[in-house]
């Protein structure tokens, strides 16, 4: 499971929302503007990865890698780093925003299998419905864990799949003043 990083006054998890120091959670910011600051986040930007779209109940997000000669590996193909970056933090950042505030949202496994190599522009659509958020709610409503197993597949331009991937998605909920175990 990936660990928090301090920084400051705050703690920044990997899933791109932040934590004040008492471990309560901030709002994301809207689908859209999240789709922008996404785009613009060194890790994704540098790699080339760019957030195509988020939908604005936070059921799905496109993204796609242009592969271009800086960055592609010595075969000509995108780097297999760059697809899986492509992939890991969308489904729990999908689960937060539909969960809202008040959640620990964590990538607890991810895994990815090659398939082909990625040349060209190389597309990955990441879908969370409301259905799966639900369960996800109810799973964790008394302050249990709940984790849930995600997948995607990374296409070329001729629909051609080039890799799969796979998400354990960690969720549980935030302790308040009352501890919601306790409160049943």
């Amino acid at each position: 499971m990936a660990s928090a990083a301090t920084c400051g006054s705050r703690e920044h998890g990997e899933m791109g929302f932040t934590m004040n120091r008492m471990g309560e959670s901030v709002r994301l910011p809207s689908a859209r503007a999240f789709r922008y600051l996404m785009s613009a986040y060194p890790p994704l930007l540098f790699a080339g990865v760019r957030v195509e779209h988020v939908a604005d109940d936070w059921t799905s997000v496109r993204v796609s890698h242009r592969v271009r000669p800086w960055n592609r590996n010595i075969n000509g193909a995108a780097f297999g780093g760059t697809l899986y970056s492509m992939t890991d933090p969308f489904f729990g950042l999908m689960a937060r925003g539909q969960l809202g505030e008040g959640y620990r949202v964590w990538s607890a496994r991810s895994s990815i299998e090659f398939v082909a190599p990625g040349r060209g522009i190389v597309t990955a659509t990441m879908e969370l419905d409301s259905v799966q958020a639900e369960e996800i709610r109810q799973a964790t409503s008394d302050g249990a864990k709940s984790i849930t197993t995600h997948s995607t597949t990374i296409h070329d331009a001729d629909g051609n799949v080039v890799a799969r991937a796979a998400q354990d998605v960690y969720v549980r909920r935030l302790r308040t003043g009352i501890d919601v175990r306790s409160a049943r």
